[in-house]
């Protein structure tokens, strides 16, 4: 195998496979990227077994080859190689040679059996999606995912397809995150899926490389196919919880209040809530809003705000962070919210904007 390419050819593609591979594997060979070249250009593939790139693209081939290289070290190396100049990568015997003007690496290689196969795709509907709406729409509710929890199924996000809209929900068991989009053709099949965690992380990186990407589901892997990639994910076994359970619903306590003043409160407040739980007090009254913190050194804060409302008073305490992280992803200039009662869950959503809700459980304080 040896072929001569330009650095800003295979940079991008190199970092998003070395993202995929796990630097600490139990399998060294799950550590490496498997570059294939033939006469239709060369194909490098990474897995973790869980989550596998593929990256397809043009170069000068001399000969033909398949080879297996460290992916981080690969990666490091060709960061750091002049872009101005052409770059041969060459097999000689159990080593590959990196040749750019004055330098030369050599990198060991694990034999091309020991690579895993690809994953299996049976054949699926494919569904066209627009990418900046996807990337908007996933970190609305990315960061409600739950990291490392023992119920598996929540380790992720919930795609669900109906129709002409894609919805996406996660939850952590604290707080959920749903919103929808609409897609330029009507799904054939009604369908969903649990995308694990690290799939829709590493997902948000390759779809910014296209305009669109067409995306498949079968029973048990999600594929996508995003120009020069080839994305595919196993799917989170289980059964996703029914979500709208947990939307409240015929909240009597309303108020709309402004976004950015509500979140600058919030952060200004808790600087001295406690490190550990993050607790937060609202008290709500006729026209105002009073957010009081304290923490273990009975230090204490308090900011006043102004809010539309007009009903009895009521008292109630939230996680801020999970307050915030809404605050955050919204976009518009006033934020509705929805209460039965000082013990319920909070029902956030834009005034102007239904495309996402948002529904965080009290704390108690």
């Amino acid at each position: 195998m040896k072929i001569k390419v330009l650095r800003d050819d295979l940079l991008t593609p190199l970092q998003l496979i070395a993202n995929v591979v796990e630097r600490r594997q139990t399998l060294p060979i799950l550590s490496n990227v498997k570059l294939t070249v033939s006469e239709s250009g060369l194909e490098m593939v990474g897995t973790d077994l869980e989550v596998e790139l593929q990256a397809n693209s043009k170069v000068s081939a001399e000969s033909l080859g398949q080879v297996t290289l460290p992916a981080k070290k690969l990666n490091d190396i060709w960061r750091s190689l002049s872009a101005s100049e052409n770059i041969v990568l060459e097999q000689v015997n159990d080593k590959v040679m990196i040749r750019c003007g004055g330098g030369k690496y050599s990198l060991a290689t694990i034999g091309i059996s020991e690579f895993p196969e690809s994953m299996n795709t049976s054949d699926a509907e494919t569904i066209e999606v627009n990418s900046f709406d996807f990337k908007k729409s996933v970190e609305q509710v990315a960061f409600s995912m739950a990291q490392q929890d023992v119920r598996y199924f929540l380790n992720g996000m919930l795609l669900e397809f109906d129709g002409d809209v894609m919805r996406l929900v996660a939850t952590d068991g604290h707080r959920l995150a749903k919103t929808e989009m609409k897609l330029s053709a009507a799904a054939v099949t009604d369908q969903s899926a649990i995308i694990p965690r690290k799939g829709v992380l590493e997902l948000l990186k390759i779809v910014e490389e296209v305009e669109r990407f067409d995306l498949s589901i079968s029973d048990k892997v999600m594929t996508v196919n995003a120009g020069m990639y080839r994305f595919t994910t196993k799917l989170v076994e289980g059964q996703f919880p029914d979500y709208n359970k947990v939307i409240p619903s015929g909240g009597s306590i309303e108020l709309n209040i402004d976004r950015v003043s509500f979140r600058e409160s919030l952060q200004r407040a808790s600087i001295l809530s406690n490190e550990k739980y993050r607790g937060i007090r609202l008290l709500l009254s006729r026209g105002s809003l009073k957010v009081q913190a304290n923490n273990p050194d009975q230090e204490e804060a308090e900011e006043l705000l102004e809010v539309v409302y007009d009903g009895e008073p009521v008292e109630i305490g939230f996680n801020v962070g999970y307050i915030l992280d809404v605050l955050s992803v919204l976009t518009c200039d006033e934020v509705r919210i929805t209460l039965s009662d000082g013990n319920s869950s909070a029902l956030l959503e834009g005034v102007d904007d239904s495309s996402g809700l948002y529904v965080v459980m009290p704390m108690r304080l």
